[in-house]
């Protein structure tokens, strides 16, 4: 479905470290912009100076790199509706607020909190909707200038239509607002900074965005956007009004929305982990969206070219980390070996590896990488699996040593020992024909047989595959490892 016309928008606010509901919204839009050959514009709403920083601009720019969520227009990109943070746009704000003031669309409100409040309440108990009431709609040029000559501070407030909104969501089907629900709000504060209501919708207007796609928490604000629309194509500010989309809530533990403050809902978690950026887009685009019926394992192009808003769902979505996991360790699988050892470097060398770097053996990294490969969830998993070749000694876990060594561990040692030091070390079937005679001399299958010399010469009883892993480290080490642990044991 191609179409040119179309553009969408990710403007998130750079305030702490990336979401992974945010990153969900990024997908989607980039996926639909990549999939009609549409335009993804890149925003950042940085109007609110005590809660943004500069920090998280940049950790947010990183962040869509990392992923590869490219922009066609916004920082460092540029493009002709610039400039793209919204910081650097106050004297467009300005002069539309000017402009709906003038146009009579909005108008300056002198309720004091006190007054709003004590207003409300009484409307509460009255039983009737508790939204402004509208008191400052109609005053005069006098009354205006008699708040003024007291002092009184005043914000502006846009002026919402006495009649139902409709427009049709393009997840959610059509929808209707009536007036008692959507009463007139604010767009512009008492020191003069615009709020959100205004700059949201005055630049998606200016930047001629067609499409938006937004969280499911949003929707509310829609009705009140609608309106400032139509008033902004009044004024020869806007062309059109865009198309609305709401995507459903990410759920977190007890069907509650996932906040910044849930562990599992910072990007940050996931790239330090070593989790792929496909594997990780893989998941995300299943939070609200359906490749098909029995398939959820995919490549992002593949995903680009099947991508349909009318595949997403309303209902909400489960954050599962089991399955995130599992997708990775697909998604891993599904790497060139060489591309594979490549992504597990930066986990090859400190602070995450605990050997010194002069003991990092390059051939024996990467004979052991593609055993590896079929083994990991996420990339930071390889530390640990392959340390016991470039560690002088093997890791000591005291618990993995007692639950391995139990019978004769001694005998077995003893004579497993023997048949390795005869064994054909070109051979990882060797290795095993040694191990299993080893184990069969004192009435044991392989499994029971192989524990202890998994434990002696890696210090775990879980890893990758034994005999590939003994062939690897060599016979010279992997006998003084035997004979390290058969002294552990006499001591």
């Amino acid at each position: 479905m191609a179409n040119a016309n179309v553009r969408v928008r990710f403007c998130p606010s750079p305030t702490g470290n990336p979401h992974v509901g945010l990153v969900r919204t990024a997908l989607f839009n980039w996926a639909y912009a990549r999939h009609t050959g549409g335009t993804m514009v890149f925003r950042i709403e940085d109007t609110d100076a005590a809660r943004d920083s500069e920090e998280s601009y940049h950790q947010l720019l990183d962040s869509l790199r990392w992923l590869g969520l490219d922009w066609d227009e916004g920082p460092e990109v540029g493009g002709p509706h610039g400039p793209y943070r919204q910081s650097q746009r106050m004297d467009i704000y300005r002069d539309v607020a000017d402009k709906l003031i003038a146009g009579g669309y909005a108008y300056h409100c002198y309720c004091t909190a006190l007054e709003l409040e004590a207003r409300r309440d009484a409307a509460r108990a009255a039983g009737r909707p508790s939204g402004y009431d509208g008191k400052c709609r109609t005053l005069t040029a006098e009354q205006r200038a008699a708040y003024d000559a007291e002092g009184r501070e005043s914000i502006v407030r846009f002026k919402m239509p006495d009649e139902p909104i409709t427009f049709t969501d393009l997840v959610r089907g059509e929808l209707t607002f009536t007036p008692d629900n959507v009463p007139d709000y604010g767009i512009v504060r008492a020191n003069g900074a615009p709020l959100y209501t205004l700059v949201n919708p005055v630049d998606d207007a200016l930047m001629e965005i067609t499409h938006v796609l937004r969280g499911e928490d949003l929707l509310s604000s829609t009705p009140r956007q609608i309106a400032l629309y139509k008033a902004l194509i009044e004024l020869g500010v806007a062309k059109g009004i865009p198309s609305f989309g709401h995507l459903p809530y990410v759920m977190g533990e007890g069907n509650k929305k996932l906040s910044k403050r849930d562990p599992q809902a910072s990007l940050n978690l996931y790239r330090e982990r070593g989790f792929l950026p496909e594997g990780l887009l893989n998941y995300l685009s299943l939070l609200g969206w359906s490749f098909s019926a029995d398939q959820d394992i995919f490549t992002i192009p593949e995903m680009v070219a099947k991508f349909d808003l009318a595949d997403v769902n309303a209902n909400p979505a489960r954050f599962d980390l089991k399955k995130a996991e599992a997708i990775n360790a697909d998604h891993i699988r599904m790497l060139d070996v060489k591309t594979f050892t490549e992504a597990c470097e930066p986990w090859l060398k400190a602070p995450h590896a605990n050997w010194a770097p002069e003991d990092f053996d390059r051939a024996a990294w990467e004979a052991i990488a593609p055993h590896a490969q079929t083994r990991l969830t996420v990339l930071s998993d390889i530390t640990a699996n392959v340390d016991f070749l470039f560690l002088k000694e093997p890791v000591e876990d005291e618990a993995s040593w007692t639950k391995a060594m139990k019978g004769e561990p001694v005998a077995l040692l003893t004579t497993a020992r023997e048949k390795l030091e005869t064994a054909d070390w070109s051979s990882p079937e060797s290795l095993k024909e040694a191990v299993l005679a080893a184990g069969e001399a004192h009435g044991l299958k392989l499994g029971k047989a192989q524990a202890p010399v998994r434990v002696a010469v890696t210090g775990r009883t879980v890893g990758l595959p034994l005999f590939e892993s003994l062939e690897i480290l060599g016979k010279e080490r992997t006998l003084a490892r035997i004979d390290a642990a058969l002294a552990k044991l006499a001591a």
